[in-house]
């Protein structure tokens, strides 16, 4: 019979809204300000001067996420994604499967919303996911530090659910 006390909830936010919790290590969120006047609205992607990755802009594409849907899981072995969240609401589920990583073996979930956008830097090796928990598509705008090989593709892919990844999709539509 389950107990009918109640729990009390732990801490999971700083006051200034940063989640606690240990991240994966090399990923990087970086939030965006968007400025907004009467003519509509200005926000800015990447900024090298950011510091948040020192490699250059190689490369850029714009991918969408349809409402309920999941994009992943896949990681990369010769590039970092440097991902961008312009419209939605998304989580993120990440995987460290680097062996020499001091936080290999860790998952993170990671929401993110179009409201407060902002960049995300995902290292080489960490497995990623992300589901459109909202009700219109997610629109994201994908730096990878290298460009796509379309003969040669750096993406390795596992299904929504596996025997690799100690995590599961309480929804599980998308591969």
């Amino acid at each position: 019979m389950p107990s009918s006390k109640p729990v009390k909830d732990s801490p999971t936010v700083t006051p200034e809204g940063e989640r606690l919790g240990p991240r994966i290590d090399g990923v990087v969120v970086r939030r965006a300000i968007t400025q907004t006047d009467e003519r509509g609205t200005l926000c800015e992607i990447f900024n090298p001067a950011w510091g948040v990755h020192p490699a250059p802009l190689a490369y850029a594409y714009q991918f969408t996420i349809r409402p309920g849907k999941i994009k992943g899981w896949h990681t990369h072995r010769l590039h970092d994604d440097r991902i961008f969240i312009s419209r939605g609401e998304v989580k993120v589920v990440l995987y460290d499967s680097r062996p020499d990583s001091p936080t290999h073996g860790l998952v993170n979930e990671i929401f993110r919303t179009g409201l407060e956008r902002d960049l995300m830097v995902i290292p080489a090796g960490v497995y990623h996911a992300h589901q459109n928990c909202g009700s219109e598509d997610a629109l994201f705008i994908s730096m990878p530090t290298r460009a796509y090989n379309h003969g040669d593709p750096d993406v390795y892919r596992l299904p929504v659910n596996n025997d690799v990844i100690p995590y599961r999709f309480e929804d599980s539509p998308g591969r």
